[in-house]
């Protein structure tokens, strides 16, 4: 799934990755006449459009935020959906708004990078015309599926080609519900947008990865699953690969957004965590990093995919990142828990600020109750604090009442969880790690590094909280010939952009992985409410 990084958005107008506008200098700064990228980057919670400007001597990137809007399921024709439509909308006003950002510091936009979560898409008829507004992933639709799914093709097949973890709202068994697909085409929701903007139909693979529809040691579609589906061979578009143009924005876009009429559409890791993957700063090969957002993306990078039973049977997946790599990772739930808690205690009369509740759950012990973060009854909004008591009281423990208990049990409970995939992955995967990047809004959340930290015994590593939205702009950058490299080189970009926090074993394990220490020593704050996916 997707877990989008880009979360813990400021509530001010402008953010700067690199500590303030235009930074960066050269050919990013404001009045030389240079160009600059518009990121759209858009989670399950919120959206947003930022500038990013990336220096042409190679010291670093910064970003400003131009448009923020909402974004959540809705209720709406029998199930739980994406409201496209208006979705579309605010983009369009997101790259009004960069233009005219753009125009008054003297810059022009050259090209625009989609990332959202994945999985996810639109029907689409052969005219062009959306079929209805897309489904949700935490719709139960797709569970019914799954056993017929499995009945037509092996679990096991299914793994050794696609690597892909098991989800029950992967692609492959949302498209499993569909009536007729005859004549209609699937648009994973980054490309659907693209196509809004462009005229072009095209899969990114990165996002494509995430279907249980692609190969992946062939980086291809795998199509030998579609006939025992019933899917139309061409049901998805060609693919295309970060850094690659879709095409350039149609006559209509140009004259709704101010954009110039030669604004490409750049194909970047279209899969949010993709573009976070791509920012993570590390500085040396043997890294494991956590996206960390409303989901939690855990895992190392790989050349190759692990296709094994061991793989399969420890539900990891082998996705594809930008320049072919391999996202080894496991979902393992997130910060959603907290945002979902935070939403029904508002609604009860309970309007604590979340830095508050934090800072209290800091102050408790370790050793506290946990509960299984990624339980799939955990998916589905409404009540979570209640669904968290039930998870504990099923394994015979007891959570008092109060927030605070309940906030330090999601993030011990996020921390264990984090440790144990780590671990996991280094022993199904062979790649030992010795430092832990954290990327995206939960890099922000002191209490939940340390506990990480003194969970998985490692140093970590925490920033940037933007690192979706400088993944997309570095892969437009590098495709305009404004950065150069490999990932390490678009790496050390985010790292001189970027302050980090660094965070230490303590040394005091309790039970779960968690600490003494870091209940007492760490006070934080995070704005849940603006996290991407």
């Amino acid at each position: 799934m997707s877990g989008t990084a880009s979360g813990g958005r400021s509530a001010s107008g402008g953010h700067s990755a690199s500590g303030g506008h235009g930074a960066s200098g050269g050919s990013g700064t404001p009045g030389d006449g240079g160009r600059v990228f518009a990121a759209v980057d858009i989670g399950a919670s919120s959206g947003r459009v930022m500038l990013g400007r990336v220096d042409a001597g190679g010291f670093g990137a910064s970003l400003e935020t131009v448009h923020r809007f909402p974004n959540g399921v809705v209720e709406f024709d029998g199930g739980l959906r994406w409201n496209f439509d208006a979705l579309y909308a605010e983009v369009l006003k997101g790259l009004a708004a960069a233009a005219d950002a753009a125009a008054a510091g003297g810059e022009k936009i050259i090209s625009i990078g989609i990332d959202t979560w994945a999985v996810d898409y639109g029907l689409v008829d052969p005219s062009g015309e959306l079929e209805a507004q897309p489904y949700s992933y935490r719709d139960e639709r797709s569970r019914t599926a799954v056993a017929r799914v499995h009945r037509l093709i092996d679990e096991q097949r299914l793994y050794a080609t696609t690597g892909l973890q098991f989800l029950q709202f992967n692609t492959i068994y949302q498209l499993a519900t569909e009536p007729e697909l005859n004549g209609k085409q699937a648009l994973l929701i980054p490309d659907l947008l693209a196509f809004k903007l462009t005229g072009q139909r095209r899969t990114e693979a990165t996002n494509a990865s995430t279907t249980g529809m692609f190969d992946a040691v062939a980086g291809e579609w795998a199509t030998e699953f579609f006939d025992p589906l019933g899917l139309p061979k061409n049901l998805f578009p060609p693919l295309v690969q970060p850094g690659e143009t879709i095409g350039v924005i149609l006559p209509e876009v140009a004259a709704l957004t101010g954009l110039a009429p030669d604004t490409a559409v750049v194909a970047v890791g279209s899969h949010d965590t993709a573009s976070a993957v791509a920012a993570v700063p590390a500085e040396r090969e043997d890294f494991a990093y956590i996206s960390s957002g409303t989901w939690s993306l855990v895992g190392v990078e790989l050349d190759s995919p692990v296709l094994s039973e061991a793989s399969r049977l420890a539900n990891f997946t082998n996705e594809r990142g930008v320049d072919g790599t391999i996202r080894y990772l496991r979902n393992v739930g997130g910060l959603w828990l907290l945002s979902e808690c935070q939403r029904t205690w508002t609604a009860q009369g309970f309007r604590q600020e979340l830095s508050a509740l934090l800072e209290a759950a800091a102050a408790l012990p370790a050793g506290g109750p946990q509960i299984n973060a990624d339980d799939p009854a955990f998916i589905a909004p409404d009540n979570m604090p209640e669904r968290i008591h039930a998870a504990v009281r099923a394994t015979g423990e007891v959570l008092q009442e109060r927030p605070a208990a309940v906030v330090r049990c999601i993030l011990d409970s996020l921390a264990a969880g984090y440790a144990r995939t780590i671990a996991d992955a280094e022993r199904l995967s062979g790649k030992r790690t010795s430092v832990v990047h954290i990327v995206g809004g939960g890099s922000q959340n002191r209490l939940l590094c340390q506990l990480t930290a003194d969970a998985t015994g490692k140093t970590v590593i925490a920033g940037p909280v933007e690192a979706t939205a400088l993944g997309n702009v570095l892969v437009q950058a590098r495709a305009a010939g404004l950065a150069n490299g490999g990932l390490p080189e678009l790496r050390r970009l985010v790292a001189a952009a970027t302050s980090l926090q660094r965070y230490e074993p303590s040394g005091t394990l309790a039970r779960g992985g968690t600490s003494e220490r870091a209940g007492t020593s760490e006070r934080a704050g995070i704005h849940l409410q603006e996290m991407s996916q």
